[in-house]
């Protein structure tokens, strides 16, 4: 089941921008993070980026000073703003949303991921 569809992904030339944006299912309720994760070819996937509930912020060093992740307030939404685009950025992007659904239990959402793809 999709529970996040991402969106923004595409072909672009090294220095340029994308902007991803997430949004999760409306039945979706008590989110307390959420996060962009990318999986380039041959590797496993890496942390992007991630917001807490608190509006701690976490990046990979690889992309700090790059990328801004923002969240709207109230809103099952994230955006990842990917600025001086590099060929190592290109990868699948998936977006991800941690749910507690109870004081005991938390819930795992995925996005099918977007594709982006830096080259000249």
């Amino acid at each position: 089941q999709v529970d996040l569809v991402e969106s923004g992904g595409g072909l672009v030339q090294p220095g340029g921008s994308l902007r991803l944006s997430c949004v999760a299912s409306e039945a979706i309720r008590n989110i307390y993070t959420m996060a962009w994760y990318r999986r380039a070819s041959g590797n496993g996937r890496e942390l992007v980026a991630q917001i807490d509930t608190d509006g701690q912020i976490t990046y990979d060093d690889s992309v700090k000073g790059r990328f801004t992740i923002s969240r709207e307030t109230g809103k099952n939404m994230v955006d990842l703003q990917m600025n001086g685009l590099k060929p190592e950025d290109t990868a699948v992007y998936y977006c991800y949303a941690g749910a507690r659904v109870s004081a005991m239990r938390i819930d795992n959402h995925w996005g099918q991921g977007t594709q982006v793809t830096v080259s000249s």
